[in-house]
């Protein structure tokens, strides 16, 4: 399978459309993509789980290629469930059919491999080798050595949602000559949503939770925004723009103030030719960098940037962990030490430990080491409140609790540099 895909770069590279892609959804890459598949996870409308979908593995799949050789093999609706956010709100997440997952697991990687070559180096999320901590890195280097003096941070409204099939079609056919190929794509892209037992057509958008959903987006963007930032909007002003986007989340980085307005407007235009359209309430411009000296900051992937000096009076960016992460996590440590009173105190300190890793992994950048111990002080304080509780023999004392909390839990660490200065970054 592996050794299969590895022409699809060098094929895209070469060519402008490519052909024959198709056959590539055959029996052995649909068993690798069962393996890939994690257990315990939420089922679609068919309520099937992996392990039962395995038990008859080689008839299931076999079954499943001969429907798509036939071309009668048409996508069920995703489940719809709503996620609860940290403001109060929902978000809207697709679950897909076990044989839907597997499907669109082959085609999602087969799309990357194409596009690949095509993407731009602005463009982050969703990319191998293009993660969140690049982005943050690349957005520092750029305010520390570029010419910037002013921030354009904008959202896109209800981006996935959104999303014109007709014009995604199109930016697919650009690339891609197999019309069979493209007639799947298709097929999942009006399966519909199931919301309890309501279906709903799906005119617009991708349904976020579909694996093939984050590669679609990225395609959308690409020719949506990307292209027309780089190629265009560049062209069109004459000091200092660069661009950063994390799936649809993106900033534009200014050197003057009457072009970053000149910009807003035109992406305004832009955006809404292809059926999409900035949240106004999360878009602005704001004044920043080493000659602006202001208080203002912005957020961006979790991490508010701000302005600040180092102990010899030189400017920095600093990065930390935004204030409505950090209260968002907060909130849920708290929630979930509730739920584990009567649970063994061995597994709940092994389920810290694995969490408090995974944010030193993520918010774990370079500056940012004041937050994350401020974080992991909050998580020892929480958990030391939650065990006092369920004592029956009344307060646990704080020497027992440290002995546990140390035995069990790694001291607050950073895990990743985003100061080293990289010969591409300037």
């Amino acid at each position: 399978m592996e050794h299969e895909l590895k022409d699809i770069r060098y094929q895209s590279a070469k060519y402008k459309r490519l052909e024959t892609l198709m056959n590539r959804v055959n029996e052995v890459s649909l068993k690798e993509e069962h393996r890939k598949q994690a257990r315990n996870k939420a089922t679609g409308v068919d309520g099937v789980t992996k392990d039962e979908y395995g038990e008859k593995l080689d008839e299931n799949v076999a079954s499943l290629n001969a429907s798509m050789k036939k071309f009668s093999y048409k996508p069920l609706p995703v489940r719809r469930v709503f996620i609860p956010k940290a403001n109060g709100k929902t978000r809207p997440l697709g679950i897909p059919s076990y044989e839907d997952k597997l499907v669109q697991g082959v085609m999602s990687g087969i799309l990357s491999d194409i596009y690949e070559e095509r993407f731009l180096d602005c463009s982050y999320g969703f990319r191998p080798g293009q993660s969140a901590h690049d982005a943050v890195k690349v957005i520092n280097q750029t305010l520390m050595s570029r010419k910037v003096n002013y921030i354009l941070e904008a959202d896109i409204k209800g981006f996935f949602d959104n999303v014109s099939h007709d014009w995604l079609m199109k930016f697919l056919e650009h690339d891609i000559a197999d019309k069979n190929f493209l007639r799947y794509i298709k097929r999942f892209l009006i399966a519909g949503v199931m919301e309890g037992t309501e279906r709903k057509e799906s005119e617009l958008g991708t349904p976020q939770g579909g694996l093939i959903s984050p590669v679609l987006a990225n395609v959308y963007l690409h020719y949506t925004l990307d292209l027309w930032v780089e190629k265009v909007l560049k062209a069109k002003l004459k000091g200092e723009v660069h661009y950063v986007r994390y799936a649809d989340d993106f900033i534009l980085m200014f050197q003057y103030e009457n072009e970053a307005r000149t910009a807003m407007q035109l992406l305004k235009d832009r955006l809404k030719k292809f059926g999409l359209e900035l949240a106004e309430d999360k878009t602005r411009i704001l004044p920043f960098g080493r000659f602006k000296g202001t208080k203002e900051d912005f957020d961006f992937l979790g991490f508010t940037f701000f302005n600040t000096h180092t102990l010899s009076g030189k400017y920095r960016v600093g990065v930390r962990t935004s204030k409505k992460k950090m209260k968002a996590k907060r909130a849920a440590v708290k929630e979930w030490l509730r739920s584990r009173l009567t649970k063994p105190i061995s597994d709940t300190m092994k389920i810290v430990r694995v969490s408090l890793l995974g944010h030193y992994n993520y918010y774990g950048v370079s500056g940012n080491f004041k937050m994350i111990q401020k974080f992991w002080e909050y998580v020892k304080y929480a958990s030391y409140k939650m065990l006092n509780r369920r004592d029956q023999k009344g307060k646990m004392r704080y020497e027992r609790f440290l002995w546990i909390w140390n035995y069990y839990i790694e001291k607050p660490h950073l895990t990743k540099d985003i100061w080293t200065v990289e010969s591409k970054l300037i």
